[in-house]
């Protein structure tokens, strides 16, 4: 195939994958407590592992693919998190339910650093703020779709029927990369390889992926413990899949919706910063309210906003040779974060006997990002000061 939408397509599908594969824990968390006599705080630690394997693996992940090339990248990969999944489907050990969490994980951070590599390559140029908005999207749709299907699959046949099915989803994708070919005129440079990040430029890829990682970690408590949290309330574990379903759905929406907004009205920040905020306040507001349904449909809708201009943050201080070793940086603080926050709600969910003490502190993550912005604009000012003296 060389037409490049065609390209992104199956990109998108693949890249679905990982988000579908990631959800099946928090999905159908109440039926994995019942089958294996586990709690929040296990749960919470089972979801987390899945980014344990980037805080290792995501500076080094462009390095791998150059080396093997692409599509053998991404093969090997989708081969680890159909293994994983199998793995998990096949035993009713709790280690080595984490052994295989570990091992999706892994595949999953070389096919998200691969994936966004080669979605690159064919539109650097091209579209390619467009492209990258669309190709974002396919984890809030993976994440929605697994919310739909997998709690009817493990209510009617099991955790390890769930399971199999994310594996089943990973094998597909191993056939739908044969269909990728790379774009005719090589756009990939390694100038960056050798490149080295000053002081400040430093400073600001790390809090950009601090950034990026808090909001992501408040976000991901929505559909970690939301659905927990609804089963406590009464709720069937298919009618709270489908309810917190909605804010991956509308996201899909207000993710490109949030690009948009940002780039027409040349105020990021302003845009990243009130969104957070709301979104903060509405985190909160979900665990203290019966007005669920409305809830979730404006964090879905408000939500998604600032995830264009978050992503653009480390772009700003990070030029060709320095690209690489600065977004395996970023990455390694947004898989860090991810890692340890849902690890720490379980623990907190345990203590507290309740999942919303997790969605609590979803909203304190949220609400520390619009500092960290602040001083993200005062480094980078400085920086650009100190380069015009």
């Amino acid at each position: 195939m060389r037409n490049r939408w065609g390209i992104l397509a199956i990109l998108f599908v693949v890249r679905l994958t990982i988000a579908f594969q990631f959800q099946s824990v928090a999905a159908v968390a109440p039926l994995l407590q019942q089958t294996f006599g586990v709690g929040l705080a296990d749960i919470g630690i089972l979801i987390g592992l899945y980014f344990t394997p980037g805080v290792v693996l995501a500076l080094p992940g462009g390095a791998i693919g150059r080396r093997l090339g692409d599509k053998s990248t991404t093969i090997a990969a989708l081969l680890l998190m159909t293994a994983g999944s199998l793995v998990m489907a096949a035993t009713d050990i709790w280690g080595l339910q984490m052994a295989g969490r570990l091992v999706s994980g892994a595949g999953g951070v070389l096919l998200t650093v691969q994936l966004t590599k080669m979605g690159a390559d064919w539109f650097t140029g091209k579209e390619i703020a467009t492209a990258m908005a669309i190709f974002v999207n396919s984890w809030p749709a993976g994440v929605a779709i697994s919310l739909l299907v997998l709690p009817a699959i493990g209510t009617a046949y099991g955790a390890g029927a769930v399971f199999l099915t994310t594996g089943a989803l990973s094998a597909i994708g191993i056939v739908l990369i044969m269909f990728y070919r790379p774009p005719p005129v090589a756009t990939a440079s390694t100038a960056g390889s050798g490149g080295r990040l000053d002081l400040p430029a430093l400073l600001a890829v790390i809090v950009a992926g601090a950034i990026w990682g808090l909001y992501n970690v408040g976000f991901a408590m929505i559909f970690s413990f939301g659905p927990s949290l609804l089963v406590e309330r009464g709720w069937s574990i298919a009618a709270a899949g489908s309810a917190i379903s909605l804010v991956m759905w509308l996201s899909v929406i207000s993710v490109p919706s949030g690009g948009l907004l940002a780039d027409r009205t040349k105020h990021p920040f302003v845009v990243a910063i009130a969104a957070s905020l709301v979104v903060a306040g509405l985190l909160a507001w979900l665990t203290r309210s019966d007005a669920v349904v409305a809830i979730l449909v404006l964090v879905g809708l408000i939500g998604g906003l600032p995830a264009g201009p978050i992503m653009s943050l480390a772009a700003r201080v990070l030029g060709p040779e320095t690209r690489a070793i600065g977004m395996g940086v970023f990455y390694t603080l947004f898989y860090a974060a991810m890692m340890l926050g849902p690890a720490v709600a379980g623990r907190l969910a345990k203590s507290a006997e309740t999942a919303a003490v997790a969605l609590d502190l979803g909203a304190l993550t949220v609400l520390a990002c619009p500092p960290l912005m602040w001083l993200f604009e005062r480094i980078v000012s400085v920086r650009y000061r100190r380069a015009q003296s």
